[in-house]
């Protein structure tokens, strides 16, 4: 019984975050990394440390840029056009889209 209290708090904890931030773990430079965005803040997180990153407004949202190894990466915001699904969070190193890290998760 235990074990499956502690298994439905992971769940609801993983929920919650996910719900809190936009989480990926792109390979650059063939170094495995994590990128966090807290979306209530918009602070950008890769590896663990916070980074100073430079945000601006485009026609679609904004675009939060910063560097991964020497790569460009841009976090783009754009508003999904439906109330329920809000904001979509992409991030893109070079113009290649990475895939958010929760999307195969079965916990």
């Amino acid at each position: 019984k235990q074990w499956y209290q502690r298994r439905v708090r992971v769940k609801r904890f993983v929920e919650n975050r996910k719900k809190a931030c936009r989480t990926w773990t792109p390979h650059v430079g063939g170094n495995p990394h994590r990128v966090v965005l807290e979306k209530d803040s918009l602070n950008v997180w890769l590896d663990g440390v916070k980074l100073d990153v430079m945000g601006e407004f485009t026609d679609n949202g904004t675009e939060t840029h910063f560097m991964i190894d020497n790569h460009e990466a841009v976090i783009r915001a754009v508003t999904s056009g439906k109330r329920r699904e809000g904001i979509i969070y992409s991030l893109f190193i070079g113009d290649t889209q990475v895939p958010d890290a929760f999307e195969n998760d079965n916990l």
